[in-house]
């Protein structure tokens, strides 16, 4: 006897289907999906507050001439504790106007004791975009970064538009922690023009599995 199951049923299989995924990625410690305003927590390093905007679900951020030291709109909040386990952030990053300038980049960037040592990002180099570390060559696409932090080490992923399993970049070792910060951020943009660079979906999440 063929037997049709209900909205309802359907409805509760797909809700069960759904905490079973997030139950098997981990459990969300912070997540910001940019609607309307930033969520409380975050902090601007050197900020200039005409070179960013919260538009449609995502943060954009204009890509200004500078590097990790001199970086304006640095966006910024605290890390979780490394000594209590496993953890991912992530982010998707993408050009809303195509990279001109040697090293122009958009993602994440690790701080620790207040001095940036550690970037995933979508770079471009020599006429080609990558993913560094790693020098992963990918297209102008949206792009999923994934640092994953395990103690002293970590891992870069990332997932270009179109695909469904994260990719390795890298792997190797952060410095002692000591008040480690995540930060979004953009630059070695163009003087000339406005090139701006859009974040959507971040969030940090506690691995309840070996990454």
């Amino acid at each position: 006897m063929r037997q049709t199951l209900g909205c309802g049923t359907v409805v509760l299989i797909m809700m069960a289907f759904s905490s079973y995924a997030r139950a098997e990625e981990g459990t969300i410690i912070f997540a910001d999906s940019f609607q309307g305003r930033l969520a409380e927590g975050w902090s601007w390093l050197r900020e200039l507050p005409g070179a960013w905007r919260i538009r449609e679900g995502g943060l954009e951020i204009r890509a200004l001439p500078g590097d990790a030291n001199t970086v304006k709109n640095a966006l910024l909040r605290s890390a979780p504790d490394r000594a209590a386990g496993a953890f991912a952030v992530e982010v998707t990053v993408s050009n809303l106007t195509p990279p001109t300038v040697q090293f122009e980049q958009v993602g994440i960037t690790w701080y620790v004791d207040g001095k940036p040592v550690f970037k995933l990002v979508k770079e471009l180099i020599d006429g080609k975009t990558y993913i560094i570390p790693g020098r992963k060559p990918v297209e102008n696409v949206p792009v999923r970064l994934r640092l994953v932090v395990d103690g002293h080490r970590w891992t870069a992923q990332y997932r270009p538009a179109g695909e469904k399993e994260f990719l390795v970049a890298a792997e190797g070792t952060l410095p002692p922690e000591k008040n480690d910060q995540v930060s979004l951020q953009c630059y070695h943009g163009p003087e000339d023009s406005e090139h701006w660079m859009r974040f959507e979906d971040f969030r940090i999440v506690r691995l309840t599995r070996k990454p």
